[in-house]
């Protein structure tokens, strides 16, 4: 009896078990695309401006049709607007958000890199910064005009004030967040003080500083159309703000889209630069 007991164990361990493969759960929203998703909002809102505009609610005054908007965009197109073509606002905005995105990366790189590596320069432009920051650039948009007259460099100024804060403090964000443990193996290794900012230090803060970017690019659409307030012929805030002047809400809408367009455009670079700059950035 009990070899016939031991018979039936052998047996059943000697049978093969089958092995099952186990999926680990995602976290987040995973790596599947949202492009469908965001088409599919994308599609939502545009009904329900046609529906809203069509349904009588609100005067066409106020609120005109998707219709409408376009066909003022091909005239736009066609004709300009102000005496000026679509080209020409289109590229003097751009000229000023990317000559002070070009001035705030340039400044504001190496003094957040700074004042994470060193508290002497955290602690001398650490006030200042947390100063003027919150403020919004029409508060000091008169002290532009006064300091620096009306030409484009008060314009290009106020931009890289409003864009300057974000690239400093994501910069210095970067380096704070850096472990320990990987700044002690890199010494430990013989690297040169060079060799930890270069190899270690910029490498690991990179993801923080692109961050940083998009998000000083889109404070920087925000604040375009303050800074062609100031005396502007040309450019898609000064279109947005002379167009209200008159009621041309159609106008309006056209500028607010181009605006967002080339923010849109913007965002997609940078996020092409993430994918080749920090292609490990999410995925530790």
């Amino acid at each position: 009896m009990t070899d016939l007991a031991r018979g039936d164990v052998d047996v059943r361990i000697s049978q093969p078990v089958a092995k099952r493969l186990v999926k680990m759960r995602g976290f987040g929203i995973g790596e599947k695309s949202t492009s469908s998703i965001s088409i599919i909002t994308g599609i939502v809102l545009l009904v329900a401006w046609w529906a809203v505009a069509r349904s009588g609610f609100v005067a066409h005054l106020f609120l005109p049709t998707p219709e409408e908007v376009l066909t003022q965009a091909i005239a736009f197109y066609h004709d300009g607007y102000a005496g000026a073509s679509l080209w020409e606002h289109v590229s003097a905005s751009l000229f000023r958000i990317l000559s002070a995105a070009l001035i705030a990366c340039s400044l504001g790189i190496p003094v957040g890199l700074a004042m994470g590596l060193n508290r002497w320069a955290k602690g001398v432009l650490d006030t200042p910064i947390e100063f003027y920051w919150p403020l919004p650039p029409l508060a000091y948009l008169p002290l532009m005009i006064i300091w620096l007259g009306i030409g484009e460099t008060s314009k290009i100024t106020l931009l890289v004030l409003a864009m300057f804060a974000p690239i400093c403090l994501s910069a210095q964000s970067g380096v704070r967040a850096l472990p320990i443990e990987r700044v002690n193996a890199a010494l430990s290794l013989g690297a040169s003080r060079w060799n930890l900012f270069f190899d270690i230090v910029l490498p690991s803060a990179l993801p923080e500083i692109l961050t940083g970017i998009r998000i000083a690019l889109g404070v920087g659409w925000g604040t375009l159309v303050a800074a062609e307030l100031i005396a502007a012929t040309r450019g898609i805030g000064f279109m947005i703000m002379s167009a209200s002047q008159f009621l041309a809400t159609d106008v309006v809408f056209v500028g607010i889209g181009i605006i967002a367009l080339c923010a849109f455009a913007f965002t997609l670079v940078m996020r092409s630069l993430e994918t080749w700059l920090v292609p490990w950035k999410g995925k530790s």
